[in-house]
């Protein structure tokens, strides 16, 4: 009798493992349109509604706020009460409070909409890359996952167009993008009904028969896709450790984070998410304001951003690449370096090219860490909190996201543009000797194993 890891593990990557991708990259790639998009409505807004620079950045901040609550609730409640239930009911709220924010009238009315569809998208960027994994093998879990952060590049690409095209079309062009973000959730929905539970999750839970049922059909799906017959499984040496009691409340599960067996992988991996977002979304929502402070006009500083998020995509697929064939921790060291260099570079630069080449740079780079940072974050914990661990990595993070744009937007009179990347460089530099010093090599070990 072969458990639901022994069968998954066995099973070579096929068009099941595709469709999952694709399913869960889109809505990935949806959180990352709804955190770029503001960068470009805030100029729109503060025109009509005549906002502080105070409000502008609370504005900024406001996704970043829900995301914290969403990224924790998701996290403890996918496992507890399973990983697909909590990932639809996200969408949901996500899809209905963008929708409705088109028709904010004020100032008040956008700032919760926002903070409410930030807990709907904080919620499934934290679930989905643990619930996937959970049915990947070991072989294909770096690039897979890291291939699944890369829709968040997709996404913000998006944004920049729409932001480009949109927003200048009329007063209302923000409203209409808040309507193209939400809308399209309705037919992921749709999609997202014929996933499967895990049935890793399932045998925490113990519920067995379900999690067979499931594993034979994703078999049969592999099969008929492979058009061969699949190997047999292997019965693994290691046996998994729960971290408690598959039933332990969400709670609980939360408290056996900062378990002395945990601890040190709990640390490190809160302090390099919250180094790492602090960076990405400085960088990413006040890269347009800051060229446009530098001297460019605001048509030219929006169509450079597009070519800035375009330098995404390379950073996340390499990336991807390479956390299986030199591993996750010295993928996100090799990218984080890259990171470090740009924004030491961009402190000192000086001519308008090389400032969009070096930020060109910094995106690749700090996209290259994110694409190591989920897989090495979604399989570093046991099957039984391992939504947890992801989800609480996730929420804190968010300390780094709400505090970050409006530091930026203070910290920019005072230390000007070279001063922000400096910045930037020494939060960059403590996020990286933490997994340097700390960090856990995953490379090539089932997800149980890595638990030994």
């Amino acid at each position: 009798m072969y458990n639901a890891s022994e069968r998954l593990e066995r099973l070579p990557f096929s068009r099941f493992h595709f469709t999952l991708l694709i399913i869960g990259g889109l809505g990935l790639a949806f959180e990352a349109l709804d955190a770029g998009i503001i960068a470009f409505i805030l100029p729109s807004l503060r025109e009509q509604w005549g906002l502080t620079g105070i409000q502008a950045g609370w504005i900024a901040s406001s996704t970043y706020v829900g995301f914290l609550v969403g990224a924790l609730l998701s996290g403890m409640l996918g496992d507890r009460f399973g990983r697909k239930v909590v990932m639809m009911w996200a969408l949901v709220l996500f899809c209905v409070a963008t929708f409705i924010n088109a028709f904010a009238t004020n100032f008040h009315e956008f700032y919760i909409l926002r903070m409410i569809a930030g807990v709907g998208m904080g919620a499934e960027g934290a679930i989905v890359a643990p619930y996937l994994a959970e049915f990947v093998s070991s072989r294909y879990r770096g690039r897979f996952t890291g291939a699944l952060a890369g829709f968040f590049s997709f996404g913000f690409v998006m944004s920049a167009l729409l932001g480009y095209f949109i927003v200048p079309m009329s007063d209302d062009g923000w409203r209409w993008i808040m309507v193209i973000a939400s809308v399209p959730v309705v037919f992921l929905l749709w999609m997202r009904r014929a996933l499967f539970e895990s049935p890793r999750w399932l045998e925490e839970m113990g519920r067995h028969e379900e999690a067979s049922r499931i594993c034979t059909a994703i078999e049969a799906q592999v099969q008929r896709s492979s058009g061969k017959p699949l190997p047999e499984p292997v019965k693994m040496s290691l046996a998994a450790k729960a971290a408690d009691s598959a039933v332990q409340g969400a709670w609980a599960k939360l408290a056996t984070l900062v378990k002395p067996q945990y601890l040190q992988t709990t640390l490190v991996v809160w302090v390099f998410w919250i180094t790492v977002m602090f960076c990405y979304y400085a960088f990413l929502v006040w890269i347009p304001s800051l060229l446009v402070a530098r001297g460019f006009a605001v048509t030219k500083s929006f169509s450079f951003t597009i070519l800035i998020y375009l330098a995404q995509i390379p950073g996340y697929y390499s990336a991807a690449y390479l956390n299986d064939k030199i591993g996750r921790k010295y993928t996100i060291l090799g990218y984080m370096l890259v990171s470090c260099l740009a924004a030491l570079g961009l402190a000192f630069a000086g001519a308008d090219q090389e400032i969009i080449l070096l930020s060109m740079l910094l995106s690749f780079g700090m996209n290259g860490v994110i694409a190591g940072q989920y897989t090495y974050t979604s399989e570093i914990y046991p099957t039984s909190i391992r939504a947890t661990g992801m989800g609480t990595a996730s929420a804190l993070a968010r300390i780094g996201s709400i505090a970050s744009p409006t530091i930026v937007g203070a910290a920019y009179p005072v230390l000007g543009f070279g001063g922000v990347f400096a910045l930037m460089t020494g939060v960059l530099f403590v996020g990286g000797m933490g997994i340097l010093l700390f960090g856990k090599n995953t490379h090539g070990v089932s997800l149980e194993g890595i638990q030994q």
